[in-house]
Order: C-alpha cells, then sequence, then structure tokens
C-alpha cells in the first residue's frame, strides 16, 4: 500500500504575520546578565525595515515605565535580512530592578529580561559559574563532584609512559607508532583542553595566568574575600599540574597528555565520544584503544635542553605568581614555584627556529608569538623576588622584551596567542612602583601600545554594527571581545581616566547577548546560551535546553567564518530536533551556530573562558 501523504498547515507566527503586513521584523538585542547601575547602558534593535521614531520604554518588573525615548536614525546594515540597526542608550537608567525593553512596533518587540544594579553585585553568579566551570573540567583522583561529573577520570596518568614527539602527517594524525622514552611518570591531574580531554601545558599556562592575576588584583571577586567566587584553589590546581609537567631536578619539560588523532591502527580521543571515567578501561586489552587507556605523555626535549620560549615564559609567568599568591599561605609551595620558574625561564631558547612548540600537531594551536610570554615571565618574576638586584634584571628583562615585542609585527589582542596586554599592564605598573628610568621602554611607550590597539578595536567597531572589536567572521571572537575589555580597563586603570570605560562594558555586553544572534556565549550567564556544546561530558550528563545541569560558566568558540559538523558515533544529538534557528541571523560572513557538531562555534575550552573572570572582576571592581 502506498504510504499517504499528509499535509501540515502550520498557523503563521507574529513574525511571519508582521512581515506578510509589510510591518518590520525586530529584535532587541540586550546584554542578559544586565547593567552597572552606574555604567553605560546600551541595547540594539535590528529590524527588516526602518523604524525611524518608533518609541521605546524600558520597564521594571511590574510593567511601569522608568525610562523611555525614540529610535533615530538606522546606525548601519547587519546583513540582506536585517538591515536596519538602532543603538538604545538608557544610560539615564540607574534605579536597580529586573527589566526588559518594549519597541513601539506592530507588533510590539520586547527583549529578554536582563537585571540593574550595583557593579559590586552584577556579576557575582557569573564569577560563581566561571569556578564551576573550570571545577567541572579537572581530571584525576581529585574531582570536584556534581550533577556532571560523578567518579573520577584518568586514574591511569599517575603512571604514563613518555614518548618523544611523534611525527605527524598532514591531516594531524601521528605517522607510525610512538617512540616510548621507558621512564613513567604523574600526569594525573590538572583541566581537560576543551570539549575532549587532552591536556596542554600551552593552554593550561595561560588560564593559569589570567586566574591569577584576577586572584591576585581583585580578592573581593577573584581571590580569599570572594566567597563562591574565590578562583584561588582553581589557580592552585593548575600550578600543580604544571609542576608535574616540568620536571625541576632534571630539567625537563613535558607538554601534551594524550593524542587527538588516531590513525588506521590507534584510536585517538577525537575518535570516540565517552564519560572520562571510561578510559582507564576503554576497549579492555584491544591494542586499537591501547593510548585512550593509557594515555601517552610528550617530552619537549631531552633533559637541559632550551625550552620553547612561548612555554618556558609563560610557565615562569605561572609559577612567579604562584609565589606571590601562596607565600603566606604555603611558604614551601610558593618557594617551589619560585625555583621552577626561575629555572625554566633561565632555559628559554631566545632565538627559535621553526615553529613554536605548542601541541601535537602544532595546528592544533598555532602560536607564533613569544616575546609577550618572555615578558611576562621577566615582570611576574621580577615581582615574586622582591626588592634586590634580581628584582632589577627581571625588571630590565621584561622592559627589553616589551620594546622587542613593540617592534615587531606579529601582534594580536589578549588572548592565547598572546599575552602582551596583560604583560604591559604588569610592567608598566612595576616601572611607576619603582620609579625606575632607563629601561628600553617606558610607562608611555606601553601605555600608547594599548591605546593603540584598542582604538584599533573601536575602529573595527565603527564598520560593524553592535559595536564589536573584533570581526564577527574571525576566530575565539568570545575570547577576542573579553581581552579586549581587559585591556581596555587597564588602560584606563594606568592612565587614571575613564577614556575606554564605555567600550570595556559595551564588548562585554556584545559577548552577553548584545549581538546579532542575541545569544549570550557564555552558559548559564543570561537567559539565552548554548544547549548544544560540542564537550562530552555536557552532551552525555547535561541538559539540552538550558535547565540544570549546565556547564556553567563555559565560553564557546563563537560566531567564526563557518560551522564545522561532523557525526561522532554516540552524541546525543542535538538540538534534538535538528534545524537552526540562528541561521537568519548569520551575516558578514560571520556564522553561529548552536550544535553539537559545531566545534567552530559551539565547543567551549579553558583557554576562552580564561579572560571572561577577569574582564568581569575589572568591571565588577570599577563601580559601588
Amino acid at each position: 500500500m502506498a504510504a499517504l501523504a499528509c499535509l501540515v498547515v502550520l498557523a503563521p507566527t507574529a513574525e511571519q504575520s508582521a512581515a506578510a503586513a509589510g510591518a518590520p521584523v525586530a529584535f532587541v538585542r540586550v546584554d542578559q546578565v544586565g547593567y552597572p547601575s552606574d555604567g553605560p547602558k546600551v541595547a540594539y534593535v535590528m529590524s527588516t525595515s526602518a523604524m525611524n521614531g518608533a518609541t521605546f520604554s524600558v520597564r521594571d518588573a511590574a510593567g511601569t515605565t522608568e525610562y523611555a525615548g525614540t529610535l533615530g536614525a538606522s546606525s548601519g546594515r547587519w546583513s540582506a535580512g536585517y538591515p536596519y540597526m538602532y543603538p538604545v542608550t538608557f544610560t539615564g537608567l540607574t534605579t536597580a530592578g529586573t527589566d526588559d525593553i518594549v519597541v513601539g512596533a506592530t507588533p510590539t518587540v520586547t527583549s529578554p529580561t536582563f537585571e540593574i544594579a550595583p557593579a559590586s553585585t552584577l556579576w557575582d553568579q557569573a564569577l560563581t559559574n566561571g569556578v564551576s566551570f573550570y571545577q567541572d573540567q579537572q581530571d584525576g583522583p581529585d574531582y570536584v563532584p556534581s550533577p556532571l561529573r560523578t567518579a573520577p577520570a584518568h586514574l591511569n596518568d599517575e603512571h604514563a609512559m613518555t614518548y618523544s614527539t611523534p611525527k605527524m602527517n598532514g591531516n594531524g594524525d601521528f605517522s607510525g607508532d610512538l617512540d616510548p622514552l621507558g621512564t613513567t611518570m604523574d600526569a594525573s591531574g590538572g583541566w581537560w583542553d576543551a570539549g575532549d580531554y587532552l591536556k596542554f601545558v600551552e593552554t593550561t599556562s595561560y588560564v593559569v595566568a589570567l586566574l591569577g592575576v584576577g586572584a591576585r588584583d581583585f580578592p573581593g571577586q577573584m581571590g580569599v574575600a570572594a566567597g563562591s567566587s574565590d578562583f584561588l584553589g582553581e589557580v592552585a590546581f593548575g600550578v600543580q599540574w604544571l609542576e608535574k609537567m616540568w620536571d625541576d631536578s632534571t630539567k625537563t619539560l613535558y607538554y601534551q597528555v594524550g593524542i587527538g588523532e588516531g590513525n588506521s591502527k590507534t584510536v585517538g580521543d577525537h575518535d570516540i565520544w565517552r564519560l572520562p571515567q571510561a578510559d582507564d578501561t576503554f576497549g579492555g586489552t584491544d591494542p586499537a584503544d591501547r593510548y585512550i587507556r593509557n594515555r601517552p605523555v610528550f617530552e619537549a626535549a631531552p633533559p637541559g635542553s632550551p625550552v620553547s620560549p612561548n612555554l618556558a615564559g609563560r610557565l615562569a609567568a605561572d609559577f612567579g605568581l604562584c609565589a606571590q599568591l601562596f607565600g603566606s599561605f604555603d611558604p614551601t609551595f610558593a618557594a617551589s614555584c619560585l625555583r621552577d620558574g626561575e629555572d625554566v625561564y633561565a632555559l628559554a631558547d631566545t632565538d627559535p627556529t621553526g615553529k613554536l612548540l605548542t601541541t601535537a600537531p602544532y595546528d592544533f594551536y598555532p602560536e607564533t608569538q613569544w616575546r609577550d610570554d618572555m615578558e611576562l615571565g621577566a615582570i611576574e618574576l621580577a615581582k615574586a623576588v622582591g626588592p634586590g638586584p634580581q628584582q632589577q634584571a627581571y625588571l630590565s628583562q621584561a622592559a627589553d622584551w616589551a620594546a622587542s615585542y613593540i617592534a615587531s609585527r606579529d601582534k594580536d589582542t589578549l588572548n592565547l596567542y598572546d599575552v602582551g596586554g596583560l604583560a604591559h599592564y604588569e610592567l608598566a605598573r612595576m616601572i611607576t612602583a619603582s620609579g625606575d628610568t632607563g629601561l628600553a621602554v617606558t610607562t608611555a611607550t606601553l601605555e600608547s601600545q594599548l591605546h593603540s590597539q584598542l582604538e584599533s578595536a573601536i575602529s573595527v567597531g565603527k564598520k560593524y554594527p553592535f559595536a564589536f572589536g573584533y570581526p564577527w567572521s574571525s576566530s575565539d571572537t568570545v575570547s577576542h571581545g573579553a581581552g579586549l575589555s581587559v585591556m581596555a580597563s587597564e588602560y584606563d586603570s594606568l592612565t587614571g581616566t575613564t577614556t575606554f570605560a564605555d567600550q570595556a562594558q559595551g564588548w562585554m555586553d556584545n559577548v552577553l547577548g548584545a549581538n546579532p544572534w542575541g545569544a549570550s556565549f557564555i552558559v548559564g550567564d543570561g537567559s539565552t546560551f548554548p544547549d548544544c556544546m560540542q564537550h562530552q561530558v555536557a552532551n552525555l550528563m547535561g541538559s539540552t535546553d538550558g535547565a540544570p545541569p549546565i556547564l556553567a560558566g563555559a565560553a564557546v568558540e563563537g560566531p567564526t567564518h563557518a560551522a564545522s559538523k561532523g557525526l561522532v558515533a554516540g552524541m546525543v544529538t542535538c538540538p534534538p530536533g535538528g534545524g537552526d534557528p540562528y541561521a537568519q541571523f548569520n551575516g558578514r560572513g560571520a556564522v553561529y551556530k548552536d550544535n553539537v557538531q559545531s566545534f567552530s562555534t559551539d565547543e567551549p575550552a579553558i583557554d576562552l573562558t580564561a579572560a571572561t573572570p577577569l574582564a568581569i572582576a575589572w568591571l565588577a571592581a570599577s563601580g559601588a
């Protein structure tokens, strides 16, 4: 019997009815976490047709209008579908409460709700969510139980075999088999890198640097006085793993645990989809799964060899920060950190050739700049050793590296691949505090460098609606946005001005929902955020609709030039019913897709998340 064809007629949506009637289809994009009472407040209306002169009102929870105005001329075009853009500025509203924005179109358009609150309390939950994310990423026996984490993982890492760096082919697969070095080590602990279970010194060292500076400089937001948003435990957890990866007794650096891609005879981490606690016995005795059960640890070079300067510099910074943070709590730990930091810094290869050492394969994290890492390492060691000739030597070296970095052409704003924005701030503060002159750079030079990069970001924002300082079609957009916010706050702190205060807030507004897609790109921060991340634990143990349990605090890659796809056996299909609700908002070559297959837009990572707590801490500390 032939199947009967069914025609299902769906009632038109409000948007479809409005479009058919010729009325504008519009959306109001807001920072879904909220706005500080005494800070700038900007939302955006994006529309299919002109709305000049339309009224808007900001209402409290009872529906009472607290602020009103009209839309001016369109500020630009986002896409062919949404060619009209209107900023909605309501900075004059300072009353605390839960609000929304209603625009008087036909039909009316209402924003998600958001909070207006003192800066000192507005982001409390967001900071707590950040701690939660790193706890959920903890590997090894000392995991933190949660609804997503129910068992320890990778206990076999406690006695992992070491290997030399494998030969890789053009696809990132290793060629042949691995070459064991004959010795085992304890590589347990540390954070998983992203939605997979690999562990890298490259990314962990960046995370420790940013979280460490935050815990030190903002004790009320990220440190000893922060309560549930105290990141000190996470900093210690990260440093303890880095101390395992840097064997100071033999002066040997190990830089990676696990392999991402396998080959025809061997399974790699990215080839399978499972919970982490399955790995220690995965595949029974099947030799194809041997590197899942017993993960390899890769040695950077023979003992005592020079260390790639990007890793040497950033590790020195981490260990220097550890010495600063824990000197009064745990002097033995602090002394061990300082010794490690000075030793790895001394072994830095400051005349590198070829590609820097990052990960195997290099294409996972293709870092090219390293002078910034050496600058940061020198300045944190200078702060750690205390006053005296040694401090002066490190300070001078930090200034030399800063000058070398500024003279180079390979510069970026603060993100995994470039910590110059953080290093310049740290160095400028110490030059000011010490009163030293005759160094290779001055505070004015460093401030000028920050100013130039921030002005460039503002210029980018003028070319694109929503005023975001980094092209949405580039990579790591969320991370760059948070990094820019940090740099803006740093510059204002150094100069005693509010030159970039609006941008520091505005760029985080963009990340948290004031963007074309109307999504917060940090899980749990706001009302609409990624539900379908390419993250194995979140996918297998979490929800797919935003209800608990979620991987709170995780920042995803964000919009980029293309959404990736690729199904791995065992993935929970997400979105459950398929579809791509964000597709209609793509524009300017930028794509965002909330789908478990789209690692290019929807995978969270420890490095992508690291700048967001620091950016938020700056904003929280800057207001009442």
